[in-house]
């Protein structure tokens, strides 16, 4: 009877532990997945910037450091890898994009110019997209990060080389609130 028992007892922490794995890899799979789609709007803010130096550039000629400042930032951001070198990659864009709202405001015809002010739109729906996109991986990654952390699932965790996950926080870019293209 004791040999059941402890037999019992052996097949109840083996399916436990296999659950909890289980459960870990598709928590993992949603931040992967979550991190995916934050990926694809910050590469959309990445492809959009050219057409926005270029807009900028053709009415303020003279403003060539801060568009050069703007070119190089995207650069970066769009080879940077994951973690903390993609944060401040992504930081940097979003401070030089910043930058192009003062260009705008000393340029009142940029403003108003219909190529400028769709770029914006444009900008506006993807800052949009980010923040929504880096809310669910934020949420999906502590969700995950607590089962990594907590007891009993870290046991499982620590067993299958389960690891946190870092946060993703960039500011979006505050180049040109809508508000500041809005005739007066």
């Amino acid at each position: 009877m004791g040999l059941f028992v402890l037999l019992g007892c052996l097949v109840a922490a083996v399916v436990w532990a296999a659950l909890t794995y289980n459960s870990l890899v598709r928590s993992r799979n949603r931040v992967d997945e979550a991190w995916s789609d934050v990926d694809v709007q910050l590469r959309r803010r990445h492809d959009l910037v050219p057409n926005l130096v270029d807009v900028v550039a053709a009415y303020a000629e003279h403003e060539h450091q801060v568009m050069s400042a703007v070119a190089e930032a995207r650069d970066e951001a769009a080879v940077a890898q994951d973690g903390a070198q993609r944060e401040r990659a992504e930081i940097d864009l979003s401070d030089a994009l910043s930058e192009v709202r003062a260009v705008v405001e000393r340029y009142p015809e940029l403003a108003a110019s219909e190529g400028f002010l769709r770029l914006q739109r444009q900008l506006a729906e993807i800052e949009n997209e980010i923040r929504a996109a880096r809310r669910i991986y934020n949420s999906n990654t502590e969700s995950y990060n607590m089962r990594v952390q907590s007891l009993p699932s870290s046991l499982v965790a620590a067993a299958g080389s389960f690891r946190p996950r870092r946060y993703f926080e960039v500011a979006p870019s505050t180049a040109i609130p809508m508000r500041a293209l809005q005739p007066a």
